[in-house]
This record gives C-alpha cells, sequence and structure tokens, in this order.
C-alpha cells in the first residue's frame, strides 16, 4: 500500500484538497498520512483542524510552526520551526510521496524538510504568478524541489517547464477546488441565514482581503481604503479573515473596528468550504484579492473586484475587474460588477481552470508513478536556442 503524505496548513489549502482527500481516503491501494500545520492549529484562526476530523479525515500528525508573531521576522522563525518539526515526522513516519499545494510559508517548511531526506514531492497548483506577495517565490522554488506537478492549465504547465521541469513530470489537471462544484451540494439561502445566522435582506457583498506581502508597509492604508469604500457603497457585507502573513493582525483589527460600527456587516472567521461556496452562489460581489476570486469564483459567473498587486500575473476570466487600492478604484469596480450589463455579460462564462475532475488526475498519477531514482533524481531541461 503506497503511503500518500498530504501537507494542509489552513483552510485556504484545505477546501481545494477536499477531493483529493476523499479520492485518496476512498482508494484501497493507498494509505493517507495527513498532516495538519500552520493556522489549522492556531486558536486565532479558528482551529480549524476541528474542522478537518468532523468531516471524516485521521489527522496523522500535527505540526506546530506558527509563531504568535505578525511580522516578517515572525514568519521567517516559523519557517525554520516548520522545517524541523516537519523533518522529526518524516524520519519517524515516511511517506512514499508527499503532495503539497499552493505557495504557503508554512507548505514550503514541509517541502524543504523532505529535500535531503529524497521524498518524492507532488506539487498542485504550481506554475502560476502572485506578482505582489512572497508566494510567488515561495511557488516557484516549491516547483523546483518537486518531483511531481500538477498544474491548472496549459499556460502553467508552460511555465512549470520553462523552469526546466522535465515535460513527463508535468500533468494538468485543473483546479481541484472545482471538483467540489461538482460533487457538494450547496446550501439554499435560508440554510445559509439559519446556520450562520446572517441577517441581509439582499444579497451581500464578500470580502477577503490579505495582506500584500511586497507591500507591507501599505496594509494599514489599503485595509482603510478598501473600508471606506465599502461604507460609501452601504452595501451588506460578509468579511472573511486573512491568512496568517505578516500584517494581518492590522487588517482583522480594522475589520473588528469597522463591524461594529455598522449593523450590515458580519465577520466570519472560517465558513467552511460548503459555507463558503453557497456563500459565492448568492453573493452580490466578490471584492478583495483572494485567489478564491480568480479560480473559484468564475464558476458562478460572479463579478469580482480585484484588488491591487497580490493576483497579478494569474490568469483569469471576464469575471475579474482589476482596481487599484485607493477608495475611487474600488468604488468604481463595485459600480461595474454590479451593473446588470456587466452581470449578464457573464452568462454561460467558461472558467479556464478546468472542469471538475481534477482529483482522478492527480490520484491516477500517485498511484501509477514508478518510484525510483529517475523520478527523484532530476535533470535539467534547457529550452531550445532560438
Amino acid at each position: 500500500m503506497r503511503k500518500i503524505g498530504l501537507v494542509s496548513v489552513g483552510r485556504s489549502d484545505y477546501g481545494i484538497y477536499l477531493p483529493v482527500l476523499k479520492a485518496i481516503q476512498e482508494d484501497p491501494d493507498l494509505k493517507l498520512l495527513l498532516i495538519v500545520s500552520g493556522m489549522h492549529l492556531a486558536p486565532g484562526f479558528g482551529l480549524t483542524a476541528e474542522t478537518i476530523t468532523n468531516d471524516g479525515f485521521e489527522i496523522t500528525a500535527k505540526v506546530e510552526m506558527l509563531l504568535a508573531s505578525d511580522t516578517p521576522e515572525g514568519m521567517a522563525k516559523s519557517i525554520g520551526l516548520g522545517i524541523m518539526s516537519y523533518a522529526q515526522f518524516f524520519v519517524e513516519s515516511r511517506p512514499d510521496i508527499l503532495v503539497v499545494l499552493g505557495d504557503r510559508f508554512e507548505m514550503y517548511a514541509a517541502v524543504v524538510a523532505a529535500l535531503p531526506m529524497r521524498i518524492p514531492v507532488a506539487h498542485i497548483h504550481g506554475g502560476e504568478v502572485t506578482e505582489g506577495a512572497i508566494d510567488d517565490a515561495l511557488r516557484h522554488s516549491m516547483t523546483k524541489m518537486s518531483h511531481l506537478h500538477f498544474v491548472s492549465t496549459r499556460e502553467y504547465a508552460r511555465r512549470v517547464e520553462q523552469m526546466g521541469e522535465e515535460g513527463w513530470r508535468v500533468t494538468v489537471c485543473g483546479a481541484p477546488g472545482l471538483d467540489n462544484l461538482r460533487s457538494m451540494s450547496l446550501f439554499s439561502p435560508e440554510d445559509l441565514e439559519a446556520r450562520y445566522k446572517l441577517r441581509f435582506k439582499r444579497p451581500p457583498l464578500l470580502v477577503t482581503f490579505h495582506p500584500t506581502t511586497l507591500e507591507i508597509d501599505e496594509v494599514e492604508y489599503q485595509i482603510d481604503e478598501l473600508l471606506a469604500a465599502l461604507h460609501i457603497s452601504g452595501m451588506p457585507t460578509i468579511f472573511t479573515m486573512p491568512n496568517a502573513d505578516a500584517g494581518n493582525a492590522v487588517i482583522r483589527r480594522k475589520i473588528g473596528e469597522y463591524e461594529k460600527e455598522h449593523p450590515n456587516v458580519m465577520v466570519m472567521e472560517n465558513l467552511g468550504t460548503q459555507g463558503y461556496f453557497s456563500l459565492m452562489r448568492y453573493s452580490s460581489l466578490m471584492i478583495g484579492n483572494s485567489s478564491s476570486g480568480i479560480i473559484e469564483a468564475p464558476s458562478f459567473a460572479l463579478p469580482v473586484v480585484n484588488i491591487g498587486t497580490r493576483q497579478n500575473g494569474r490568469v483569469k476570466a471576464t469575471n475579474v475587474i482589476d482596481v487599484g487600492y485607493s477608495r475611487s478604484d474600488i468604488l468604481s469596480g463595485i459600480d461595474k460588477g454590479l451593473s446588470p450589463s456587466f452581470r449578464e455579460g457573464l452568462r454561460g462564462l467558461n472558467n479556464p481552470y478546468g472542469d471538475g475532475h481534477a482529483a482522478e488526475r492527480i490520484v491516477a498519477r500517485l498511484k501509477s508513478v514508478k518510484i525510483d531514482k529517475a523520478l527523484v533524481m532530476k535533470r535539467f531541461c534547457d529550452l531550445p536556442m532560438a
């Protein structure tokens, strides 16, 4: 039985992983080693490890690594602590293949620990670009330390190969998060109201704003401008809270103060995948800088006001309205996204991130790939000379 280690560090990856987790768990030839770390174990981020066990998954190990800090130094030290903690787990329970996702610094630590131990790494969502965050460097570095690549579009596959990766290592599978939309029943508006105590009489704005880590000195200005635009709009608003990047405490504090002054605002630490997607279906507009606005929102034909540079470089469907950080830019985006003509133009929108069958492609490859010297010993493929 092949042991598949899988690292999950927060709600940002867990919802994407869900179809892959279920497919591994249901396969009689695979044994899931679920390694939980990062924000899942932090009280300030909702202790979402409980969600994992409630969903029926057994947690193999809990890797503590996050320091109670909101600074770049704290992030750097957390990475170091994570490398040591993951290394200890790999010595005790070595997986045959380690699955990681995306670009989080908590995930990066696991890949660094696996490298000297020659554990083959399978990386999901590589080849993408987010120019405004250090995540960009982490993601590309993880690509170079990985042995299998599961990418969401052909453009991203080309980019992974451009980094010298051999073509046979790359699988265009689509975005696993979209598999949820094919298999998961969503809540009705009445269910959402009862489950989350929502109290809005019209579809709300759904807002998620993370720190842009390469612009950390501007975080307070950026969140102040967003909140000013939301105040002027007068729309009912639901906030989901930011990740554990440096600068998140400022955003959290500002949102908390804003909620107290606005009765038509609610703040949710963790809606869960089913609740979050259900809310995306019924919201009037999505605002912020979350990757979910780029990857999942097109499947709902949901207009997205994408603020700033954090998602610069990603493939975007026509539902995405890119704006700057000023309140006037954000208000212009809100007006455009709420206009009937813009919404009408999104009918039948094709999501460039896949067809909802990513998990089966990923698991088929994890099962079939031969674990040998050829997998672990990588060679750099140069591009053809012009």
